[in-house]
């Protein structure tokens, strides 16, 4: 889904213009894309969390040529999966939920 379309899934859910909706998505990245530049995390709950982590400098090899390389330390962004999501993507419950639900063993 590109985020034309999410925009008009979103205003055809919620019965707002494309326009309204376009602003708060581009908002919505902004502030995400500011919040991670500025080293803290951005955290949905149930959706997931966008968080920046270091690289450390590494040693790689140079696949053509077998040639050591030295690569350089970095940031990348990851995004963890929260529960919910996961669990509505994957058809199965939580570790938490599961345990809830499960019957408790007698003595």
């Amino acid at each position: 889904m590109q985020k034309t379309e999410l925009v008009k899934a979103i205003a055809d859910k919620t019965g707002q213009s494309q326009k309204a909706v376009g602003e708060v998505v581009g908002a919505l990245t902004d502030i995400i894309t500011a919040t991670l530049k500025s080293g803290d995390k951005v955290t949905l709950t149930g959706f997931g969390t966008f968080e920046v982590r270091e690289k450390k400098a590494r040693t790689g090899t140079n696949p053509s040529t077998r040639e050591k390389i030295q690569i350089p330390a970095g940031k990348s962004v990851k995004f963890s999966v929260g529960a919910t999501l996961k669990s509505e993507v994957t058809g199965k419950a939580s570790a938490k939920k599961a345990a809830k639900k499960a019957p408790k063993k007698k003595k």
